[in-house]
């Protein structure tokens, strides 16, 4: 396999898939499942004779008797080869089921199901490579054929463990960050309170700076350039994540507490409120996309107007 197929303008469609998958995958990481082998889909949309192009099957699946001459992908289904498709074939919230006397001549991915063939003739280039991730097949054919079914949740034992779950999360880590850096924060949460616009505005704009520059880097850079590049915006933003929603809890629970608890004077229970806050509001039907986007461009901009004293220049001082 070359490495031709891991551009992104080289094949767009499997760059695509990957994204997609990632995320339904984290998305429903509590409601895994254990997959079993298909006998394929009988509604499947039968692909006949030859096509020059990629074949797609959005919310369901697609049985191939001809010939594709690029590949095949489908999402919230099935694609079941009975005939020869010389590139890849994907499947997202599916399964590849290859009948015995068909050939695929490219890789085979598959997220969610099974890729199901006949062990004694395959049928496939031995240069190819096979990518499965099994379960989650329900769930993420679901959410492809019903992609609205994001905003809503399913409320059950599950979504409530969950969040109880994030609850205790994002409090111990708001509470080992306040404890380490107890003047950073409170300098985060002073700047919060007075200029959250500009603070919204800068890790607007960073966000925007970092995700072009990824894909520039992808694009022009070197493949291992370009990988430690986006490596090093991903754990950007995940410390900055850490960092920014940490003080949001913290300034919210302060709100909390001075509208609604002026009593309480437990600034570890006003740090709780701040977290449960926020973990209410992401859950929420239809506004947690909202709330999810504005916590994380608020937390990088924190962090990137964040002001840190090193200890260094006390001791290079000092010695003067």
């Amino acid at each position: 396999m070359t490495n031709d197929k891991w551009k992104i303008n080289g094949r767009p469609a499997w760059l695509i898939t990957f994204v997609i998958g990632a995320i339904l995958l984290v998305f429903n990481f509590a409601n895994g499942q254990t997959a079993t082998a298909p006998p394929g889909d009988p509604n499947a949309r039968v692909i006949e004779g030859v096509n020059n192009g990629t074949v797609f099957g959005m919310g369901q699946s697609i049985r191939i008797t001809g010939t594709v001459k690029e590949g095949a992908i489908a999402f919230g289904g099935d694609v079941i080869v009975e005939g020869t498709v010389e590139g890849d074939v994907a499947s997202i919230g599916g399964s590849v089921v290859q009948r015995t006397g068909s050939r695929i001549g490219g890789d085979v991915i598959v997220i969610g199901g099974v890729y199901q063939h006949d062990k004694s003739e395959q049928g496939r280039d031995p240069k190819s490579v096979t990518i499965m991730y099994a379960g989650y097949e329900e769930q993420l054919k679901r959410l492809m054929r019903e992609p609205f079914s994001l905003l809503h949740p399913q409320f059950s034992a599950v979504f409530f463990g969950i969040r109880l779950l994030a609850i205790l999360f994002w409090f111990v880590i708001a509470l080992a960050l306040t404890a380490a850096m107890p003047n950073t924060v409170s300098r985060a949460v002073a700047r919060l309170q007075l200029s959250s616009l500009r603070v919204a505005i800068i890790g607007l704009v960073g966000s925007i700076a970092i995700t072009v520059g990824v894909f520039l880097c992808l694009l022009i850079l070197p493949s291992v350039i370009g990988a430690i590049v986006a490596l090093l915006a991903f754990l950007l933003v995940i410390v900055a994540t850490l960092f920014g929603r940490s003080v949001i809890s913290a300034a919210t629970g302060r709100w909390l507490q001075r509208r609604f608890f002026p009593k309480l004077k437990s600034e570890s229970v006003t740090l709780l409120l701040g977290v449960t806050f926020w973990v209410v509001m992401a859950s929420l039907p239809y506004v947690w996309p909202i709330v999810v986007a504005g916590l994380l461009i608020t937390s990088l901009g924190l962090a990137l107007t964040a002001r840190y004293r090193l200890s260094w220049k006390k001791s290079e001082s000092a010695k003067v």
